[in-house]
């Protein structure tokens, strides 16, 4: 009689323990589903909210227009700005792009007027042709230091490049046909370029 009090009183607890577990899943369950619903109703509710009208987007976007547009101007002007700094410099750069040259000649001018000044001085015009001869090499030196360079044409085969043929030598012996005779106009390159043209004769 005991054992089977005993077994009932098990059996009784088991399915009530079994009511309990179902109970408490259906609970969870339960809260879950609501937890999930209450989740989309928010998200709902935030999307909602940053959803905007149409009048709302077309004042966003003619904000941004007009954005663009002050974007636009300031580039303009800052470009504009900048193209009259650029004409401002190679004006003053062709303006003033001798400077260096004169002031490098300005010894020379200085040398040329004191010999002016004693040429009335000096009997002796060996002197004064050394000291003239002296002026004008140091003057040469000077421009070559710049670049220049004279150009030595005569008994040299014609090169038009170089050379401007202004007159032609007839009766001259083959060997010398088709070069420089004469140079009547000495011409000069600056830094290599050709800026005049050296005016020569011709034997033909």
């Amino acid at each position: 009689m005991n054992t089977k009090t005993i077994n009932e009183e098990l059996q009784e607890d088991a399915a009530l323990n079994k009511d309990e577990q179902e109970a408490f899943a259906s609970e969870g369950k339960d809260d879950g589903v609501a937890e999930e619903q209450k989740s989309a109703d928010e998200k709902g509710a935030s999307d909602a909210q940053t959803i905007l009208t149409p009048e709302e987007k077309i004042a966003e976007l003619e904000r941004q227009v007009e954005e663009l547009k002050t974007q636009q101007l300031y580039k303009a002007a800052e470009f504009d700005n900048f193209r009259k700094r650029v004409m401002q410099e190679k004006a003053d750069l062709i303006k003033n792009g001798g400077t260096k040259v004169i002031t490098t000649l300005l010894p020379i001018i200085d040398d040329l007027e004191r010999a002016q000044q004693n040429m009335d001085k000096y009997e002796d015009v060996a002197a004064v042709k050394e000291g003239l001869n002296l002026i004008i090499e140091k003057f040469f030196k000077l421009l070559a230091q710049e670049g220049l360079k004279k150009m030595e044409a005569v008994g040299q085969p014609f090169d038009s490049d170089l050379h401007e043929a202004i007159a032609m030598v007839p009766g001259q012996p083959d060997e010398m046909k088709g070069k420089v005779m004469d140079c009547m106009t000495a011409g000069y390159t600056l830094n290599d370029k050709v800026i005049r043209y050296a005016k020569v004769a011709v034997a033909e």
